[in-house]
């Protein structure tokens, strides 16, 4: 069975991966055996988690790549260093996303609304459409759009935000309907609410941590660890079957309205 989820030969550009679910997600996927791209804005934050997987997994397992997912030109460019170091890209992990606004939507500045549509779905948009093409000339490939569960229910706080992550796992749903017929998949994961640096202002808020852990089946928070296998599982022959679906990991807990 464990042949199932081997990524050995496999390259992924894992976006955000630097911290939180993206470095969990490439630390797992590097164990499985894959050759992994870690890439964020700060070369400084993607050499250290690149030297750490290079250390456990091997010297050639990981390179670091610094990239403004908003910046188009700098999209292209991490494709193509990625490209020259690996080869084929035969997995693109979208998990990098931004939320710089916190409160009712109604109060939400242009600035944030635009910032949070152009990092959250265009810049998606743009690096799948880099890899697209390659992966249906080689008629393999699978692409995993890390969403949320806040686009799948209302939120007071998270709106714009919320609006972004729906939009996101359309978006897997188009790719996966426009070229399954080259074998090139696509989903999304959406996690509950999980202990990272960019969810602090959740968690950190005990009457929002109360309020999303009761409601949930497990009764606590998530951990990253605990995403990344659904990626391991998506990009491997275990997901070959798999395409066009929206993965809920969040502890059991009943989407609202």
């Amino acid at each position: 069975m464990s042949s199932l989820f081997d990524l050995t030969g496999k390259n992924a550009i894992i976006t955000g991966s630097s911290r939180g679910i993206g470095k969990a997600i490439a630390h797992r996927m590097a164990q499985h055996g894959a050759k992994v791209i870690i890439t964020s804005r700060k070369i400084d934050a993607c050499e250290k988690v690149s030297a750490e997987i290079n250390n456990e997994f091997g010297s050639d397992a990981s390179i670091a790549i610094a990239c403004n997912i908003s910046d188009k030109d700098q999209l292209k460019n991490l494709y193509a260093k990625s490209k020259e170091w690996c080869g084929d890209i035969s997995t693109l992990v979208c998990n990098a996303a931004v939320n710089p606004y916190f409160g009712p939507s109604i109060n939400t500045p242009d600035e944030a609304f635009e910032k949070i549509m152009k990092s959250n779905v265009q810049s998606n948009f743009w690096l799948c459409n880099e890899a697209l093409p390659d992966m249906t000339s080689r008629k393999s490939g699978s692409i995993i759009i890390i969403s949320s569960i806040a686009g799948l229910q209302g939120t007071p706080v998270l709106g714009a935000y919320a609006i972004s992550k729906a939009a996101d796992s359309q978006l897997a749903r188009n790719i996966a309907v426009e070229y399954g017929m080259n074998n090139v998949r696509a989903n999304c994961i959406s996690p509950g609410l999980i202990k990272t640096d960019f969810a602090r202002a959740l968690w950190e808020n005990e009457s929002i941590l109360k309020a999303a852990t009761s409601h949930s089946a497990l009764k606590r928070i998530g951990m990253p660890d605990e995403i990344a296998g659904a990626a391991v599982f998506l990009a491997s022959e275990a997901g070959a079957f798999v395409t066009g679906q929206n993965l809920i990991i969040n502890g059991g807990e009943a989407p609202g309205i």
